[in-house]
């Protein structure tokens, strides 16, 4: 059924245009999150505050139209997804405010958890909720699903560290808890539906066995159906109401700030991994280190030891353990190292007397305090990696009392083996009885649905009713468990559900058929569909981890959304559907408009590069194989060819003025259809190129320089205040560190490739690739000299592939690191100074090496929140301009302060320059400035 023509009309006079979708492609791709289901809106909006908000949900009231809203859409359990109107967030929710020296942190939904907590870093604090998501999850969602995680517990999630909340009704009305004249006023216009909450609490708490129930659930992790405990905790209406919010799931009201009690954040910990020699030996121990000083204490069985025991880096021990033995992942932080060391002495006491079968000891050092915690993270992504085709990686997370966590764990093995679920693997948060179990499932033909059904009705049976437990502890209902909340919870307390549901919600338009359904079906509807679409992404589970690193999101596709395309169009095509429209809408969305950098396969569990992905669609669509091999052998001439645009630009530049040629450009640019490039002031000038090496001496080092294409063709921007090209000024500073400047010979011809396979042609790029490698193998005298290259893209670009292991090959951060620190004597700025990490650096592992060197520079060093691509990608700052701008589009106000900037890549640069309003140059220019030759010791 189509919405209200009425609705629709009142809609688009509200929202502009350009964030209402309703096209094939966007609600497709708006139409997953990271749950098994899949539903397809008829409208997608995108707001940006909260009036808007206010005006959806009266209209939506009014035309009797369902609503649903999304954060970051990394919900497990179907929450997220609407067949009518989704509401998503858009740039304007990122507003934070840290309140009483940090005790308090006011944030809006579109605050990512991760980020709130860099904010209350340095203050040594944090928000209490710690999902496994919370790089990628917004507080909304956090808020919405009472997310907790592996450090949380009950105690810390958002129920129990709520300080404040602004709210919208589903009738729209607006309730600020924090501001009394919202209070007021809400208790004016809606004092009857207080009464109405009051007397509920105070018939809940008078039904003694109702009540004792609801704490007993709340003893425990519980996410399955509404917050009753709020009925039971408090009196206060205004309190009720805000913390029914909490858990909600979007079927009460929209939540557009909270306020949260932080919790410590302290800076030593450490870390032990014990194995016992069975389950009940492990789970024996759980009660006894809930009474210890741990932060937090994962369970591990055989069976997800088993599925990480051959990833590189695992101890070789893994292996070796018996069938039946069961580890503890046990954590403990402290406010100092001395009160550490002795909690480590209190925990170990503690469990002295449980045999162990292995066990790491408590570890301070971080490489291997990651790598235990790597163990446990790594659990999930190995079983979705190695998953058939076509299934789909389920995550279920049940609580079961801690006194009979022993026997729980055992009965979900055994329904494992009874339903076929060979490869099921469980771990969890063991002070709380909290279990995650993580199989495959195909949702293809009836019988894979009759076993997920099956399944599932003995796992409800076991948890709910035999043990006591929660079907949802930390996930959220959704409409994964709506069918079995009623069996949860029992008649009494699922009528009183419904009851505040329809108090608050009663035309039922918020969420429908989440947490409460009238259908007992509803979790085996809309299953998604996960078909082959290419072995590159193949075993992308669709989480959504790699949006908040993804450059295009928000102007066009996130890769999780590209895979749901190209999987949608591949099924397509092989059941005979004529793609043809939504290919030519993926084309821009979904290719060209990729950066292709891949810091998506840095976030992604399975770690899938979505740009491969995009490249090899380039490569099979790329038509001009002749003029790329003109181009790979005639690569002088091309940057001749460059240095003369450059040059006509400039001098265009000096006859017309920068303001009017840029005016110029854009209307060319618009005439052309995008075809030509657009002109900004921060287009290099021309590198007058003259090559020439150091003096020889004996005495010296060598160093082979390998200038990077873009740094031979492209010098300083006229505005800025350093007029030296990259070039002279690292040939500069490598010779002031005392090094012999050499160079490979026929420099101009060389390249490392990525401007070939970037543009869908692997083979030149390859070509060009080894071609240069064996330049500079010959110029290094077979590997005896370090290679320095001055742009981290490329030098990533040669590291790629197994390159001839005799190279030394380094970007400038590894570089300075390694051999410039030691000869050079630091004098740092007092000034602002903002730092671009780029792709290639994060990749090369040498982001904390850069601000490290950065911080040396400077006594107050930047880096913009949330700018983790800068989307120029080569030469796409030029040719899609917009991908640029939108990557940037937070930068100005973030650099303001700064009065330069930095990074390791001049095409970015120029980018970063453009919309900063600062003057950004490579990493040399600063160490150049701050630095002088360290005297010879004698």
């Amino acid at each position: 059924m189509s919405l209200p023509a009425d609705f629709l009309s009142a809609v688009r006079a509200l929202i502009p245009a350009q964030r209402l979708f309703d096209d094939p492609l966007s609600t497709l791709a708006f139409g997953t999150d990271a749950s098994f289901y899949r539903l397809i809106p008829k409208l997608v909006v995108r707001v940006e505050a909260e009036g808007e908000v206010v005006t959806l949900l009266q209209l939506a009231s009014r035309f009797q139209v369902p609503v649903t809203f999304r954060a970051a859409g990394t919900s497990l359990s179907g929450q997220a997804l609407s067949d009518s109107v989704l509401i998503v967030l858009g740039d304007h929710w990122n507003g934070r405010q840290i309140l009483d020296g940090g005790a308090r942190i006011r944030l809006q939904p579109g605050v990512i958890g991760a980020a709130a907590n860099a904010a209350l870093a340095p203050l040594q604090r944090k928000i209490g909720p710690d999902p496994a998501s919370i790089n990628a999850a917004k507080i909304g969602g956090i808020v919405a699903n009472n997310s907790s995680g592996m450090c949380c517990g009950t105690a810390q999630n958002s129920y129990h560290t709520l300080a404040g909340m602004r709210l919208v009704l589903a009738d729209g009305s607006v309730l600020d808890t924090e501001d009394p004249t919202s209070v007021a006023a809400f208790r004016r216009s809606h004092g009857d539906m207080l009464k109405r909450l009051a007397e509920l609490g105070r018939q809940t708490r008078a039904d003694t066995a109702l009540a004792a129930r609801i704490r007993h659930k709340y003893r425990l992790k519980n996410t399955t159906g509404l917050s009753l405990n709020a009925l039971v905790d408090f009196d206060e209406p205004l309190d009720i109401l805000t913390h029914l919010m909490v858990g909600s799931e979007g079927t009460l009201g929209f939540i557009s700030s909270v306020t949260y009690d932080t919790v410590p954040d302290h800076p030593h910990k450490a870390s032990a991994l014990l194995v016992f020699p069975d389950v009940e030996t492990c789970c024996r121990a759980v009660p006894v280190l809930k009474q210890q000083p741990v932060s937090a204490v994962e369970l591990l069985d055989r069976r997800s030891l088993r599925s990480v025991q051959d990833m590189q880096g695992m101890p070789a021990w893994v292996r070796e353990l018996s069938a039946s033995a069961c580890a503890l992942l046990v954590e403990s932080r402290a406010a100092s190292a001395t009160l550490l060391e002795e909690q480590i002495l209190q925990v170990m006491a503690a469990v002295e007397a449980f045999p162990r079968e292995r066990q790491v000891e408590f570890s301070t050092d971080p490489v291997v305090y990651n790598q235990l915690w790597r163990i446990r993270k790594d659990t999930f992504p190995a079983v979705g990696a190695v998953r058939a085709t076509g299934t789909t990686v389920i995550i279920e997370d049940v609580t079961f009392p801690v006194e009979v966590l022993a026997e729980g764990v055992n009965r979900l093995l055994a329904l494992f083996d009874r339903h076929g679920y060979a490869e099921a693997i469980i771990f969890g948060h063991a002070l709380e009885g909290n279990l995650h179990f993580v199989f495959t499932q195909g949702f293809d033909d009836p019988a894979q649905v009759a076993r997920y059904e099956a399944f599932m009705g003995d796992v409800a049976q076991l948890v709910a009713v035999e043990f006591g437990g929660a079907l949802k502890a930390e996930h959220g209902t959704g409409r994964n468990m709506a069918p079995f909340v009623e069996l949860e919870w029992g008649a009494d307390a699922y009528g009183l559900m419904w009851q505040i549901k329809r108090l608050l919600d009663p035309a039922g338009i918020l969420n429908p058929d989440v947490i409460l359904s009238d259908d007992p079906k509803i979790h085996l509807k809309n299953l998604k569909p996960l078909p082959a679409a290419d072995p590159i992404v193949d075993k992308c589970i669709e989480c959504g981890f790699c949006e908040p690193v993804c450059p295009s999101n928000g102007l066009t596709l996130t890769p999780r959304q590209r895979i749901v395309i190209w999987r949608d169009i591949q099924a397509k095509k092989r059941a005979g559907v004529d793609t043809r429209e939504l290919e030519r809408a993926y084309q821009y969305q979904g290719i060209d408009s990729c950066a292709a950098t891949g810091l998506c396969a840095q976030r992604c569990p399975v770690g899938i590069n979505t740009g491969d992905l995009v490249r090899q669609l380039r490569a099979d669509q790329a038509s001009h194989g002749a003029r790329a091999d003109w181009l790979a052998g005639h690569f002088a001439a091309a940057l001749q060819g460059t240095r003369l645009m450059l040059a006509t630009a400039n001098t265009a530049r000096r006859l017309l003025g920068a303001p009017r040629l840029e005016r110029l450009s854009r209307s060319a640019r618009q005439l052309s259809g995008g075809r030509l490039p657009q002109w900004t002031p921060a287009l290099p000038q021309p590198v007058k190129w003259v090559q020439a090496g150091s003096p020889g001496s004996a005495d010296r080092p060598k160093v082979v320089y390998l200038p990077a294409c873009v740094s031979r063709v492209m010098g300083p921007a006229a505005g800025s205040g350093e007029q030296q090209s990259l070039f002279d000024k690292t040939r500069g500073l490598l010779e002031k560190a005392g090094f012999e400047v050499l160079f490979p010979d026929g420099l101009d011809e060389l390249c490392c490739g990525q401007p070939f396979a970037s543009k869908g042609y692997p083979q030149q790029g390859e070509s060009k690739r080894n071609e240069l490698l064996a330049a500079l193998l010959q110029a290094s005298d077979q590997g005896r000299h370090p290679v320095y290259c001055d742009t981290s893209p490329c030098t990533l670009r040669l590291l790629q592939g197994e390159p001839d292991g005799r190279l030394q090959l380094y970007d400038p951060v590894r570089f300075i690191r390694e051999h410039l620190l030691e000869r050079l004597e630091f004098q740092p700025l007092d000034t602002p100074v903002a730092v671009h990490v780029t792709c290639s650096t994060q990749h090369l592992g040498e982001a904390d090496a850069l601000l490290a060197i950065a911080r040396r520079c400077s006594t107050q060093v930047v880096v913009p929140e949330g700018i983790h691509c800068c989307g120029f990608a080569g030469d796409k700052g030029f040719t899609l301009p917009q991908l640029n701008s939108h990557a940037l589009r937070t930068l100005k106000g973030a650099v303001g302060v700064c009065e330069q900037g930095v990074s390791t890549s001049r095409t970015c640069e120029i980018g970063l320059s453009n919309h900063s309003g600062i003057d950004y140059q490579g990493l040399v220019y600063l160490v150049d400035r701050v630095t002088r030759r360290r005297p010879a010791e004698h």
